[in-house]
C-alpha cells in the first residue's frame, strides 16, 4: 500500500476523497443531509424574525439605530475571508500536504495545518468581536427580555455564534488528529473536507443574517 508522507509529497486518489466515480462519498452525503436540516433551522429563526417584525415594526425602529453596521462589516469580512483559507487548506489536504515547506513566511508552501490554524483565529476573532458587540449592546439596554427586538437579534446571532464555535472546535480536532498521526490518511483528508462544509454553511447563513438584521432597516 502506498504511503502517504507527512508533507506535501503524494495526493490523495481522487476516488478516495470523494467516492468512486459512479456512487458519491457516503460522507459527504451524510454531511450534506444534515446540514440540510441546519439551514431549515436557520430559516424557521428567519421566518420569526420578519414575523416580529411584521408586526412590531416600532422596535427595529427604535433599536436598529443602536447597531454598530461597520463593525459588524469588518467582523463580516473576516469571517467571509475564513472561508478562503478554510479552503486552501482543503486544496492542501487533497495533495496529501499537512505541513508546511520551508518558512512560515513562505505563505505558497503553506499545508493544511497553516492554513486551519489561521482560519481558526479569524474564526475567533469573529467571535470575539460578536461578544464585544452583545456587551455594549446591553449597556445600551438592548436584552433578551426587553422586546421582540432583542430577543430575535440574540437568538438569530447567538445560535449562530454557537455554530461557528462548534466549527472552532471541529478544526481544533481536525488538527490535533495531524499532530497525533504518524502519517497523513485518506481519513483525516476527508475530515478536513467535511469540516469545510460546515465551515462554508455557517459563513453563508451568516452573509444572510448580517444582510437581514443590518442592512435591512
Amino acid at each position: 500500500m502506498r504511503p502517504v508522507a507527512t508533507t506535501a509529497t503524494a495526493s490523495l486518489p481522487a476516488s478516495r476523497l470523494h467516492g468512486q466515480h459512479d456512487r458519491p462519498s457516503m460522507v459527504a452525503v451524510g454531511t450534506i443531509i444534515w446540514l440540510s436540516s441546519e439551514l431549515m433551522f436557520f430559516a424557521a429563526l428567519f421566518a420569526s424574525y420578519f414575523t416580529i417584525r411584521s408586526v412590531s415594526p416600532e422596535m427595529w425602529e427604535a433599536n436598529t439605530d443602536l447597531l454598530n453596521v461597520p463593525f459588524a462589516a469588518a467582523n463580516t469580512t473576516i469571517l467571509v475571508l475564513s472561508s478562503v483559507t478554510c479552503q486552501l487548506g482543503v486544496f492542501a489536504a487533497e495533495r496529501g500536504q499537512v505541513g508546511r515547506k520551508g518558512s512560515v513566511l513562505n505563505v505558497g508552501g503553506w499545508g493544511l495545518r497553516e492554513w486551519f490554524i489561521l482560519t481558526y483565529i479569524m474564526g475567533a476573532i469573529f467571535i470575539g468581536g460578536q461578544a464585544l458587540e452583545y456587551a455594549e449592546l446591553i449597556h445600551e439596554g438592548v436584552t433578551i427580555p426587553h422586546d421582540g427586538y432583542g430577543t430575535m437579534f440574540y437568538l438569530t446571532t447567538g445560535f449562530h455564534g454557537i455554530h461557528v464555535t462548534g466549527g472552532l472546535i471541529a478544526f481544533l480536532f481536525v488538527l490535533g488528529r495531524t499532530y497525533i498521526a504518524r502519517r497523513f490518511t485518506h481519513e483525516q483528508a476527508v475530515s478536513a473536507i467535511v469540516v469545510s462544509y460546515y465551515w462554508h454553511f455557517v459563513d453563508v447563513v451568516w452573509i444572510g443574517l448580517f444582510a437581514t438584521i443590518y442592512l435591512v432597516k
